[in-house]
């Protein structure tokens, strides 16, 4: 079977965004990249700082509640439907409930080829990454470095810590069918 997504988890300014975008310059054909980020920027921004939606608290932690919820398992399925009408896709995520999520991506892409990749970032690489950036709280990169891993199964994992995007992005790539 040939690769139909790569879904890459780790937590925020890990370096999944940049890795998606390497991917889709050396990986043959075209892929789509789609991010956690675009479905929290498409809610409505009622959704974004409520119980039901999702919160970013000032210390960088993120709840989500169950309309977030229902709305990401929409995505997800979504996403899957994409894959089987023909589209690539890589998933740059972040495994907010570790292995709770994966389970949920497992049942929307159930039949399909999927490489799961970890991405993972010394801590304090990460936070440099989120200060630079300047669009994420403050925290988030510490807050989630580990936890969104906890319980995952990859099929490999990548370092950014000291290694590029797209080194990684090539050891991923010859990890693709």
């Amino acid at each position: 079977m040939t690769t139909q997504v790569i879904v890459l988890n780790g937590g925020s300014s890990s370096g999944k965004s940049g890795i998606a975008r390497c991917l889709q310059a050396v990986l043959p054909g075209p892929w789509l990249a789609l991010s956690i980020d675009t479905l929290v920027e498409a809610m409505p921004v009622s959704m974004q700082a409520s119980g039901t939606g999702i919160e970013f608290a000032a210390d960088g932690g993120v709840s989500v509640g169950p309309g977030f919820r229902s709305l990401q398992k929409a995505w997800q399925a979504g996403i899957a439907e994409m894959v089987r009408a023909g589209a690539r896709v890589i998933i740059d995520d972040v495994f907010l409930g570790g292995a709770s999520t994966q389970g949920d991506w497992r049942r929307a892409l159930a039949g399909l080829d999927v490489l799961w990749v970890g991405v993972r970032c010394d801590v304090k690489v990460a936070e440099g990454r989120e200060i630079a950036r300047g669009d994420r709280v403050r925290g988030m990169a510490a807050s989630q470095a580990e936890p969104v891993h906890q319980g995952v199964a990859y099929d490999l994992e990548v370092d950014t810590t000291h290694t590029e995007a797209l080194a990684c992005a090539l050891a991923i790539a010859a990890k693709v069918d």
